[in-house]
């Protein structure tokens, strides 16, 4: 049985040097440099260095980037905000095409805190970063070795931005981008947020599910067969995400999301204790290693 096992890892390991090798250390630095700005929340220098940063480092490595700005006026703070999607794109005349997406903002208020911190923005380690750094770290390995369709990056501004109970208020980076979307048909998409929590659980998303229960098996099925069983074969929480404004726009999406936690009394979700020391490079890897398989098994 051992000599089977090690027969068949030999097997899947020169099978996947064929593909570029997603680098879960170097995420966990683009992880840690984003936090290194400080709070990414709309309207804060933090979020203008991490918006410059986004931009010339895509450019390293993307055939094309761009930016596709937006204001948002907001009547309950009285507020004018610009914010910003970035958009990088691989083989952009390739007509085969996916997209991955994740929030590249920070919530500007840590309302899961102790009272006295509720009107502090948080650091946004897992609950911003971590998809982004995979994101970054997947645009690395494509320039490296290019994919055979086209493949899109978006990162969506002001995901968090709203107060809690108002729906209206989030995901304003996904609802321009919806709006400005037309003609836009690829394969399918697959929103990563909140990906690098130490204890990684993905179980499956239930508006992922409903709407997209192919692409949630193709995922699931891939992740299983690299011996990643992170990709619980579960349903979990229905999440209202990016992906929920895609699909209700035509846009077919899923969503892979951490929202579970161990011990639901050290929940750092939207508290200032979302920082880098709860975060993983491996849970960075496992999520790296599955998109990039996916890509690279994506044929015209």
């Amino acid at each position: 049985m051992k000599k089977n096992l090690v027969y068949i890892l030999m097997i899947f390991c020169s099978a996947s040097a064929a593909f570029a090798q997603f680098d879960g250390q170097n995420a966990f630095r683009y992880l840690e440099r984003q936090v290194a700005f400080g709070p990414r929340n709309p309207g804060g220098k933090g979020h203008a260095d991490c918006l410059n940063f986004l931009q010339k480092e895509l450019k390293k490595f993307a055939d094309e980037v761009r930016l596709q700005p937006f204001v948002y006026q907001d009547m309950y703070r009285k507020k004018r905000l610009e914010l910003s999607n970035v958009i990088a794109r691989f083989k952009p005349r390739a007509q085969t095409r996916i997209f991955l997406a994740a929030h590249w903002d920070t919530r500007p208020t840590a309302d899961n805190d102790r009272l006295a911190n509720q009107n502090t923005p948080i650091p946004g380690a897992n609950d911003g970063a971590s998809g982004v750094a995979v994101l970054l770290e997947i645009a690395r390995q494509l320039k490296q070795k290019p994919p055979s369709i086209g493949v899109d990056l978006i990162l969506f501004d002001g995901e968090d931005y709203g107060r809690e109970g108002h729906l209206d208020e989030y995901f304003l980076g996904s609802r321009h981008f919806a709006k400005q979307a037309a003609g836009y048909a690829p394969r399918y998409g697959i929103l990563l947020d909140m990906v690098g929590d130490a204890n990684l659980t993905l179980p499956r998303e239930p508006n992922s599910v409903a709407a997209l229960p192919q692409v949630v098996d193709k995922v699931w099925q891939m992740a299983h067969s690299m011996g990643y069983f992170e990709f619980e074969d579960r349903q979990g929480y229905p999440v209202s995400d990016d992906h929920v404004i895609l699909l209700q726009n035509g846009i077919p999406c899923i969503d892979i999301i951490d929202f579970e936690y161990p011990d639901e009394r050290n929940r750092y979700w939207h508290t200032l204790q979302d920082t880098p020391d709860k975060c993983s490079p491996y849970s960075l890897q496992v999520v790296g290693d599955v998109m990039l398989q996916l890509i690279y098994s994506e044929k015209p």
